[in-house]
């Protein structure tokens, strides 16, 4: 068999590996070997193949690598859901707050509320932080 078929398995295998570590360490050594089997397929020597493969996993692996962790890590920074979400966001007073009952508009959404504070009354147009859900109930403080 062609060397082109080995890099290009040797690739594959690569990249299947990579699934299950998730450095993406692997997947830049994959595309140095899909580089290489492009050589090989274009009839440059073994030497040439293994050159073009050390010089594209290293590229990948200094200049790929870092910009896609760096994405990752910047959109898991982001990434909060459901209650995480809510405390500690800002909210509008649509209806009276008190310690009894209240509505309030966080995140585009209307939530019961109650100040978090039983003394504190917010009026409607107030800006309040959201300092804890309880059930379905966001607890607001003054913003």
């Amino acid at each position: 068999m062609d060397a082109w078929f080995w890099w290009v398995i040797a690739g594959a295998a690569l990249a299947i590996a990579e699934i299950f570590t998730g450095t993406f360490v692997l997947l830049m050594f994959a595309a140095g070997t899909l580089a290489a089997a492009g050589a090989a397929g274009l009839g440059a020597p073994y030497a040439v193949q293994g050159i073009v493969f050390a010089v594209v996993s290293l590229l990948a692996l200094a200049g790929v690598r870092p910009s896609i962790t760096r994405h990752l890590h910047r959109a898991a920074e982001h990434a909060d859901m459901g209650l995480d979400a809510i405390e500690g966001s800002e909210g509008l007073v649509l209806e009276r707050v008190d310690s009894d009952r209240g509505l309030v508009k966080i995140g585009g959404e209307m939530w019961s509320a109650r100040s978090y504070d039983a003394t504190q009354v917010f009026e409607p147009g107030t800006r309040v932080r959201v300092i804890e859900v309880k059930g379905a109930t966001a607890l607001v403080w003054r913003e």
